[in-house]
Formats: C-alpha cells, structure tokens, sequence
C-alpha cells in the first residue's frame, strides 16, 4: 500500500493552459489603417504578438519553486504517515499470525474482522489522503495559473501587445518563432518582483 507519488512537474500544464491569452483593449481592426503603417520592426507595435517559454518561466518563477517544494514535503509528510500506519498494521497481522493457533475459535474469528476493518480503513485512509493531495495541487495549479495569467493581462496592456502565446517544448503550436519576439526573461522579473512584494 503506497500513496501514489504526486508529481509536481504537472503544474506545468497550468501554464500550458495559457495557449493564447488576448490583452487588447476595444480597438477597431481597420485594415486600410494598418496597412499604411510603417514600422522598423518586423511587427508593428498595434499587433504585436509575442510569446513566453513556459519551461523556463517555472523554473525560475520564484513562487513556483516554493510551491513546488511546499508539495514535495506535504507529498513526503503523507507518504511517511502512511508508511507508519501500514507498518503498525502489518505488526497486528503478524502478532495475529503467531497466535492464531493458540487462540479459540470465536476469539480468531473477532481478530481477522477486527483485522479485515483495519486494512480497509487504511485502503480508504490512502484514498482520501492521495485525494486530498490531488484536490490541493489542483487548487494550487490554479493559483499560479491565475497569478501567471493575471500578471501577462497588465503587461500585455502595458506594452501593447494583442495576444501572448505560450512555449513548451515538445508541447507546443508554436513551430517557430523569432527570438525577438521571447519576452520571457522579462515576465520572470515581473513576476519575481511581485512575488516578493505580495509574499509575507
């Protein structure tokens, strides 16, 4: 009886979530106008599209990394609380096991329900406890996807961009992307730094 290992890795999919997030405000799409536009760069301030690596922003997101550690340990916590108690269990079955030649009938009949109940609430104990683990890091997942999405809405507002995408190799729409259009380095300080100024 083992509590399934929950693998932090999948908060990743939370950022995944974030194919295409739209921070525009109600412009009208006036193609004559765009099409006389100039610019030096290859997309124009009013339609820029940019993206963000989903890989390296958990891996330098300062929240991720104590959320990530925070499950780790209440991951550890579980599994070592099951452990003691699967451990206790098997003691009672092999206490049991040595006695149950000397003891009457009625009294090993009472021992192995006492004993059936037992392994049962540990089977139930280990479901709720793995439940219980998977209902947090959902909870969880959509905290950082909220703080993630939240955070690139204003900053996409503030530097006008109209979509930003995310990247995710090996999961991704995105086939190629000029590098110039990567503002990932920049999101991370964005976020780091509300992240400090909102941590307690």
């Amino acid at each position: 009886m083992k509590v399934t290992t929950l693998k932090v890795s999948s908060l990743a999919t939370a950022i995944a979530i974030v194919s295409v997030l739209t921070a525009c405000g109600n412009k009208d799409n006036k193609a004559d106008a765009t099409a006389t536009k100039t610019s030096t760069s290859a997309v124009s301030g009013d339609e820029k599209i940019v993206y963000v690596n989903s890989d390296s922003l958990l891996t330098k997101y300062e929240y991720f990394k104590d959320l990530k550690s925070k499950m780790e340990t209440k991951g550890k916590a579980a599994e070592g609380d099951l452990a003691a108690k699967t451990q206790a269990f098997q003691r009672e079955v092999q206490q049991y096991q040595q006695q149950q030649n000397t003891l009457p009938a009625d009294q090993r009949a009472a021992t192995e329900q006492r004993l059936a109940r037992k392994q049962q609430e540990l089977q139930a104990y280990q479901q709720n406890a793995g439940a219980a683990l998977q209902n947090e890091q959902a909870k969880e997942q959509e905290v950082l996807y909220n703080k993630v999405a939240d955070y690139l809405k204003g900053y996409a507002k503030t530097k006008g961009y109209k979509m930003v995408l995310t990247y995710s190799k090996g999961n991704s729409a995105i086939l190629f992307a000029d590098e110039s259009l990567d503002v990932t380095s920049a999101v991370i300080v964005g976020l780091n730094e509300d992240y400090k100024k909102n941590k307690k």
